[in-house]
């Protein structure tokens, strides 16, 4: 690459999926190219910025680590200070070593497939029925699931970009006492390139069974077969809901995030 070379902004989803060789991360920030989107490519790396993207504005990245560098700080100089660099964990490390205003504030997990979930093993078969989309009536009850079984879960109802819930009831439907939902997952942030699922909770009385698979399983074949892909996001130290995420083959990719340091 020249040394002055410049950076090109890209105009629609394909030039990013062609730049960037179809990279599941790039792909779901570019999010159809939406008015808000920005993309660039420098050399062999690519930036596309996506504002209020799973609740932060992001500027997701890959390439060579120079050119990433050296493209992050062009993108940053044009975009508000509330954006933070994501990309492959290695790659976000070296830009943010070469970078005296960025500093690594997060590490976490990305993980993604284009095929769908297996079809469940015999140990791990449910008891309950019924596992689909909930009517937007549901949202409240939903939102009461949440509160208590996953109080941090960044997809709540109600927010942009989370477009509906999967949902799994108690198996004993006879029941009068708390038979309501006992797992949920949603999806959030989907674009036609990518699926993504976020806010997977199961009732803590309810944990084990195979309830909480059964909600993923079921979201991930279907935006896997409406998308292509799916894919999700993860904390490291989830090791329970990593397990199940590659039971069900998603591949993991670790990933992390850098913002301006404080002054």
């Amino acid at each position: 690459m020249p040394a002055n070379a410049v950076p090109v902004e890209l105009g629609d989803v394909a030039a990013v999926a062609a730049a960037c060789d179809d990279d599941a991360l790039l792909l779901w920030a570019a999010q159809g190219m939406g008015p808000r989107v920005r993309a660039w490519t420098l050399g062999e790396a690519v930036a596309v910025a996506c504002p209020d993207l799973n609740r932060r504005d992001r500027l997701a990245v890959r390439g060579p680590a120079a050119q990433a560098g050296a493209l992050v700080e062009y993108a940053l100089q044009r975009l508000a200070p509330s954006y933070r660099v994501v990309g492959s964990r290695d790659l976000v490390e070296e830009v943010v070593a070469a970078s005296p205003r960025l500093r690594v504030v997060g590490t976490f997990e990305w993980m993604d497939t284009d095929r769908l979930p297996p079809a469940p093993r015999h140990d791990r078969f449910v008891a309950g029925e019924g596992v689909g989309w909930l009517p937007a009536t549901c949202e409240q009850e939903v939102g009461a699931l949440l509160a208590v079984a996953a109080p941090s879960s960044w997809a709540v109802p109600g927010l942009a970009g989370v477009r509906r819930w999967a949902g799994l009831r108690r198996p004993d439907a006879t029941a009068t006492a708390g038979a309501g939902l006992v797992a949920v997952a949603a999806d959030a942030w989907s674009c036609p390139q990518m699926g993504f699922v976020a806010g997977v909770a199961t009732a803590a009385a309810w944990r084990g069974r195979g309830h909480g698979e059964a909600v993923c399983r079921f979201a991930l074949t279907e935006l896997v077969a409406a998308h292509g892909r799916a894919a999700l996001m993860v904390d490291t130290d989830n090791h329970a809901a990593i397990a199940l995420y590659e039971r069900l083959g998603l591949r993991r990719r670790p990933l992390a995030a850098a913002a301006p340091a404080q002054d």
